[in-house]
């Protein structure tokens, strides 16, 4: 079925169809999901999932979901390892998760040479300055199973550490990045490694590079920006901010040929998912926004090409926090980890690595 609508025709989903799996089936747009949970995992590979993440936070959430599993595991690997501490036990656990996660996924990975069917573990956020660090958890990780995929942040020493590991052989995700100026360097130093690997005559094959823009956050941010400085937008236009980035991200990825591709993530509305379809790039909501997509069956069309409306992208251009998150060169790499929405999620990052040792401790020394 086709509409006429300005800039050409857009596919629709026939009426009724679960928006999800029909997206994921009738245009290359990728549904990841966003939490290595085994049993979200699942449901979420019915809904067309080829793919899934893992972060401090969601490895924090997915633990404590369902204690009556890793209870009894935490003991076992402090039993198998007494001299182990609470955050190398707190690690092999997650370690163990984005593993059995990682199995869930091996048909997809096949079905489609290794370009999806990823799971994303994210490094230690307590590295996040040292670029060697880095690299070497990104090499273990890598390790762990044919089709993980390793999370490293979008700053300066990460994208560094970026550029080596994927010359190393290691398929990457970026992480900790909200802005078009963050996808495009993350999109250059991928390349660079390629490259790098052609010249030396290292093997090729399909990395399944992706490169994400947490778009609900980039709008977070700017609505914490705006209200800071008094600032008042017409309602909803913020909303609109992460899906403009994700959309010209995405233009620049193919405008140059980048062999990654972009990815969407932090979901805060539809938007995120339903303004992407018909592109060649990843959505990766949490469970529960595929949850809520498909029973409001939220409408299905091809609109990766549609420009964000003119209206809304000038409010939005007129404000320089969103300026520099949206322009190519709106900021250097060294400004990455300065960005408002970096600091407050890697903040977020490094707290769910110190409650996750809590946790640990909590089974390790329970109170009397």
């Amino acid at each position: 079925m086709l509409r006429r609508v300005e800039g050409g025709d857009v596919t629709l989903a026939p009426e009724g169809a679960a928006p999800l799996a029909w997206a994921a089936a009738h245009t290359p747009t990728a549904l990841w999901n966003d939490s290595a949970d085994p049993e979200e995992l699942r449901r979420s590979i019915s809904f067309g999932a080829v793919g899934a993440t893992c972060n401090p936070v969601i490895a924090l959430t997915a633990i404590r979901s369902h204690p009556e599993v890793w209870t009894p595991r935490l003991r076992a690997l402090a039993a198998e390892h007494p001299a182990w501490g609470e955050s190398a036990l707190g690690w092999a656990a997650v370690k163990e998760l984005s593993v059995e996660a990682a199995k869930l996924l091996e048909p997809a990975f096949a079905a489609s040479g290794g370009r999806d069917g990823r799971l994303s573990i994210q490094t230690d956020p307590r590295l996040h300055r040292d670029v060697d660090a880095l690299v070497a958890q990104a090499v273990e990780f890598s390790g762990l199973a044919e089709n993980v995929i390793v999370k490293i942040p979008a700053t300066a020493s990460g994208i560094a550490a970026m550029e080596e590991a994927a010359y190393r052989g290691v398929s990457i995700n970026a992480t900790l990045s909200f802005t078009v100026p963050q996808a495009v360097a993350v999109g250059e130093a991928l390349e660079r490694a390629l490259d790098r690997r052609s010249a030396e005559g290292l093997p090729d094959r399909e990395f399944g590079h992706v490169v994400t823009i947490m778009g609900g956050r980039l709008d977070d941010w700017l609505k914490s920006w705006t209200a800071k400085h008094r600032m008042l937008t017409k309602p909803g236009t913020l909303d609109w901010a992460g899906v403009a980035a994700l959309k010209k991200a995405y233009a620049v990825f193919r405008e140059r040929g980048f062999r990654s591709r972009v990815l969407s993530a932090a979901f805060r509305n539809h938007l995120q998912w339903s303004e992407l379809v018909g592109g060649d790039l990843v959505v990766s909501p949490p469970f529960d926004w595929q949850d809520r997509i498909d029973a409001n069956r939220i409408p299905v069309a091809v609109r990766i090409d549609e420009p964000v409306d003119a209206d809304i992208l000038d409010e939005l251009l007129a404000l320089s926090e969103f300026r520099r998150a949206y322009d190519v060169h709106g900021m250097a790499p060294e400004e990455f980890a300065e960005f408002g929405a970096a600091r407050i999620t890697l903040r977020q990052f490094l707290d769910a690595d110190a409650q996750l040792d809590a946790l640990v401790r909590d089974v390790l020394v329970p109170a009397p």
